[in-house]
């Protein structure tokens, strides 16, 4: 009788014990939904809470109805048709499928105006033993709309601005192009040499002209620091592959750090084009002989710093703050151009994200700072 009443009594306890664990875990969860709910209220992204089964709308952030002009119900209606895919996110996520767990996406919804709204919906799944509720989608909305519009518009600058390089750039190759072909044709009594130098500069001229039909299209242009390649590149191997455009008239010298990562992730062609402009002006601005130093560090601001340093008499004051404006020229420039080099390197550096920047030094010369960031 006695061993049946202390299982009794310890099973009773043990009832308790689990009772107590329960509840506390209830107040934990409900204080973690306290917290959550205080946060959303002062956050500038709309904040939710979706039920994973019932697909129903357990909260959502005061931030929502001001970003989207819709009231509750109406956002109720707008999520469940965006939640259709949860039941299946869910069931692969149970299969043991955790590429789920975590997931951003983008989509269009109509504000209350009827303006579209591209919107950045991030969500996460939260197991069954973090919430009473069972399993819950928790997440937060951001209006990208500005963003899109922005890049957009730089999409649309990038293909003007290279519409207008490319012009640019094949009036003075047709004049060159038919004054060799006139040449060309008339030299049947040039010597040996004279006609090999005449189809010299006729193959210069028309990889000139091939360059700008596969590099500085429009199109090309626009994805430049989008389309950026995979493994990308060495920092040595871009400084070494810009190093090598630099006439044998200066010297080069390379500055590396050691903690430098193995690649950067970038646009491999603009990046090049991007030092070669600044080799080309260091080169320009520099006596014969001048040693032009190309470097490359992490920074402690994060990303890493490629500059290029000339032996030159620096810039002028009066021309620091328009240095990178369209057609802009250094008051001193003496070799032809059109002013649209270091507009375009910058065009380069602003599409991968970075900054181009150029000042004097004090011990004298130029320095010109690509930073680049690293991919997070």
């Amino acid at each position: 009788m006695l061993p049946i009443f202390l299982l009794l009594l310890a099973g009773a306890v043990l009832m308790a014990l689990r009772f107590v664990q329960l509840r506390r875990a209830l107040l934990r969860a409900r204080a973690g939904e306290a917290q959550f709910r205080l946060l959303a209220e002062h956050g500038r992204d709309a904040a939710f809470l979706l039920d994973a089964t019932t697909l129903e709308l357990l909260y959502i952030s005061p931030a929502a109805q001001r970003l989207t002009g819709h009231d509750v119900p109406a956002l109720r209606e707008h999520a469940a048709q965006l939640a259709a895919d949860v039941p299946a996110r869910l069931q692969r996520w149970r299969d043991g499928d955790t590429s789920r767990l975590t997931l951003l996406r983008e989509v269009e919804l109509p504000h209350a105006d009827g303006r579209l709204l591209a919107l950045e919906i991030s969500s996460t799944i939260v197991p069954a033993s973090a919430s009473e509720r069972g399993v819950t989608i928790v997440g937060t909305v951001r209006d990208v709309s500005a963003a899109h519009a922005q890049e957009a518009e730089r999409e649309k600058e990038q293909k003007r601005f290279a519409s207008m390089l490319s012009h640019e750039f094949r009036t003075p190759l047709a004049t060159i192009d038919g004054a060799i072909q006139r040449l060309v044709s008339t030299s049947q009594d040039a010597d040996e040499a004279t006609r090999k130098r005449y189809v010299k500069i006729q193959t210069a001229v028309d990889r000139l002209l091939a360059m700008i039909d596969d590099y500085l299209s429009p199109e090309r242009m626009a994805a430049i620091g989008r389309e950026r390649a995979a493994d990308g590149i060495a920092p040595l191997a871009l400084l070494q592959q810009a190093a090598a455009t630099v006439p044998a008239s200066h010297r080069v010298q390379l500055e590396l750090d050691e903690d430098l990562p193995a690649r950067l992730r970038c646009d491999v062609p603009g990046m090049a084009l991007c030092l070669k402009i600044l080799l080309d002006n260091a080169v320009k601005f520099s006596p014969p002989g001048g040693v032009i130093t190309v470097s490359a560090r992490l920074v402690p601001e994060g990303g890493v710093a490629l500059c290029v340093r000339d032996a030159g008499p620096g810039l002028r004051e009066e021309e620091l703050a328009q240095l990178f404006e369209k057609g802009r020229r250094g008051i001193d420039a003496t070799h032809p151009g059109a002013g649209l080099g270091l507009y375009m390197a910058r065009a380069v550096v602003d599409v991968h994200g970075g900054s181009l920047q150029g000042h004097n030094l004090p011990e004298g010369g130029a320095l010109f700072r690509i930073w680049l960031p690293l991919p997070v």
